[in-house]
């Protein structure tokens, strides 16, 4: 028992060890983006806040501008500069990144350096002016799924030219260029570039036709330039970079590398478990999911209170395994492992989806190893190997082998088993089928075990 104990310990206290871990080091690495350009931030008062937005749009690109509006917000900074250059990515995100921007005290310039597409478009809708960088577009918000493919969905289509048409109406910009912008059946004529957007195309604006179009108030060179522009140009800047932790749970919280750890983490803890003896495969599960929770905590979706959901629920799986409960201790940890999986991610649904993908292809890993290393087993330990066979010194009962072919009497009737007597001995014996009277002469004909088959002498 104590054997046990040590072994459920030895694979919670690390998980929990290096989760604890990783939530301590968090502070240090998520304010490691911050460069000031001037004086002292004690000293600076109103100043400019310069926030780069180079990436897919994605929950973790969200996490990190909730920090970066905080900081301005608590800094009473006087403008946020959002430096855009994306292909865009999540609809979900980008509405969030939006209503963001839209309910912040500090009001919000985007800066185009590049592309701002898609929901990178949005994203710049809802800025309070738009300077775009020469060279640069705006526009492409048709919505597609993960191969690129244009969904032609009329639900999703009016709902997403509903969302980017309040957009633009924000402020004051034409609200029938950004329905051409994400639906291609779109007929617009565009006086003012002497063309007109045709159906079934996606409007696309370089910075000079956005100005034409009342899209963007200024093309500048840079974001100095930006800020020069808007009169800014005497404040102190502040850059505010996504940090190292950041730019890590960016990327862990990718529904393909959550599937991935999700793998890896059930298969490698799995195997730990039914195949002990290894090491690797359960520090590589343990690491799996601590890397799972580090990526969604960075990111401002889990809490404590999913990691020790999770924990909980990892050891009552293991003392199912020992302490037979029925299977209630066993279903009560899968709902708080599960739990805590669902409460820690940005879409349970999403959650959902990468476990059942990552528990099936666990068990065909689970499967071949064990089928492997069959002899490894943890149900080993209550199967006795050994055989106990009477050349190796066992013997299951005292053998009776000595008896065979010996005479004696029938000192009670034989029906067919009774009671002989063989010199001072008296032996439970049995015949054939047959029945014999006692006082009859017997021999012993057969020994099998315990059992000893007499018939009668004629």
């Amino acid at each position: 028992m104590q054997t046990k104990r040590w072994r459920i310990a030895a694979v919670i206290w690390p998980l929990l060890l290096m989760v604890s871990m990783m939530l301590v080091i968090t502070g240090g690495l998520i304010t490691g983006g911050k460069s000031v350009q001037g004086a002292d931030t004690a000293e600076i008062g109103p100043a400019v806040y310069v926030v780069p937005v180079k990436q897919t749009v994605e929950s973790g690109l969200k996490s990190f501008l909730e920090r970066a509006y905080k900081e301005a917000a608590e800094a009473k900074a006087e403008r946020v500069i959002l430096v855009l250059n994306t292909f865009g990515g999540e609809v979900t995100s980008a509405e969030e990144i939006g209503e963001l921007i839209r309910k912040s005290s500090i009001p919000t310039t985007a800066y185009v350096e590049g592309k701002a597409v898609s929901a990178g478009t949005y994203i710049a809708l809802n800025a309070q002016n738009i300077v775009m960088e020469p060279g640069s577009t705006i526009g492409a918000a048709a919505v597609v799924n993960g191969s690129g493919d244009l969904i032609d969905n009329p639900k999703v289509i009016s709902f997403w030219v509903k969302t980017m048409r309040e957009a633009a109406e924000l402020n004051g910009r034409n609200p029938d260029i950004a329905a051409a912008m994400v639906d291609p059946g779109v007929i617009l004529p565009l006086p003012d570039l002497k063309q007109a957007k045709q159906s079934g195309q996606i409007l696309t604006l370089t910075a000079d036709e956005a100005i034409k179009v009342g899209y963007a108030e200024y093309k500048a060179e840079t974001v100095d330039d930006a800020i020069k522009w808007l009169g800014l140009d005497k404040r102190e800047q502040i850059t505010i970079n996504p940090s190292i932790a950041e730019k890590i749970a960016s990327w862990l919280v990718n529904p393909v590398v959550m599937t991935v750890l999700f793998v890896l983490g059930i298969a490698g803890i799995a195997i730990e478990l039914f195949v002990p003896g290894f090491g690797v495969p359960g520090v590589v599960g343990i690491l799996s999911f601590g890397l799972y929770f580090f990526g969604h905590y960075i990111a401002g979706f889990a809490g404590m209170e999913s990691v020790v959901l999770f924990i909980v629920g990892i050891a009552l799986l293991f003392v199912e395994l020992f302490v037979p409960s029925w299977g209630i201790l066993g279903i009560i940890g899968s709902v708080s492992l599960i739990a805590g999986v669902l409460t820690a991610a940005s879409s349970p649904v999403t959650a959902i989806i990468s476990l059942v993908i990552a528990l099936a292809v666990a068990t065909v890993i689970l499967y071949f190893v064990v089928k492997k290393y069959k002899d490894r087993g943890i149900w080993n330990k209550f199967i006795l190997r050994e055989k106990l066979t009477t050349d190796k010194g066992y013997l299951s009962a005292e053998t009776k082998d000595d008896l065979l072919g010996q005479e004696g009497i029938a000192i009670t009737p034989l029906r067919p088993a009774g009671t002989i007597q063989i010199g001072d001995n008296r032996i439970d014996v049995i015949t054939s089928g047959e029945f014999i009277s006692s006082g009859k002469t017997v021999k012993v004909v057969k020994t099998e075990g315990t059992w000893v088959v007499v018939r009668e002498v004629v």
